[in-house]
């Protein structure tokens, strides 16, 4: 699929209600937007997202377009990125290209695989990570996740984290910023907590489906 990601992190203070809405009514704004390829609106639980309880203050929305035309055309133009600027306290863009994309997202990857990190040493990284978790295995997603939780908060180099969903419980995901990939390599590869979790989710099938990517963050910045 095309290469160009958008990802924005919408804050709210007031209108609340408004934006828990969106999550039910937001592709009505959506059909047939030259060059979206891909999207998602996601919620995110509280506090760094790493819970069961929402975060009524803050939504994510995941886009991946053809081209940079249609990308900033959308930004500016369209309804639905027009009533978030109206009603948001704050609006977050990071452009981003994805490096390394493994596994499915709906059946799909949506992202490319066309470049290398041979050239990230001064760049900084987004993960994210995306799962549908088996609802026999539920309750052992969920009693991992403090301790995910902790790991992450301590790890060197993660500037951003935050536990995103499609639906409560089922479908996770989660995205973070690090100012390198080698603190990325090192905290999956030195952290005894996330290997540990990493080895049970493949040898005791937590997931029916999952996604991870890397992305080289281009730009961040704020819409509002």
């Amino acid at each position: 699929m095309a290469g160009i990601v958008k990802f924005f992190i919408f804050k709210f203070n007031k209108n609340k209600f408004w934006a828990f809405t969106q999550m039910g009514i937001h592709k009505k704004f959506l059909i047939n937007v030259k060059g979206l390829k891909f999207y998602r609106l996601l919620g995110t639980g509280g506090k760094t997202g790493f819970g069961l309880y929402p975060d009524f203050k803050t939504y994510c929305f995941l886009s991946v377009w053809e081209n940079k035309s249609d990308a900033l055309f959308f930004i500016e133009k369209n309804k639905f990125i027009l009533n978030y600027i109206e009603r948001a306290k704050s609006i977050r863009v990071l452009s981003l290209v994805a490096f390394q994309s493994i596994g499915k997202w709906s059946g799909i990857n949506p992202f490319l695989n066309d470049l290398d990190d041979s050239e990230s040493k001064n760049q900084k990284v987004a993960i994210l990570t995306r799962a549908r978790i088996s609802p026999i295995k539920i309750f052992r997603f969920w009693k991992s996740i403090p301790k995910a939780s902790k790991e992450i908060s301590k790890a060197k180099g993660v500037y951003f984290y935050k536990g995103i969903g499609e639906i409560p419980f089922l479908e996770q995901a989660t995205i973070s910023l690090w100012n390198s990939v080698e603190d990325v390599k090192e905290f999956a590869y030195k952290s005894k907590i996330h290997k540990n979790i990493i080895r049970k989710t493949k040898k005791e099938n937590w997931y029916l489906e999952e996604l991870f990517c890397r992305f080289y963050i281009k730009n961040d910045y704020y819409l509002k």
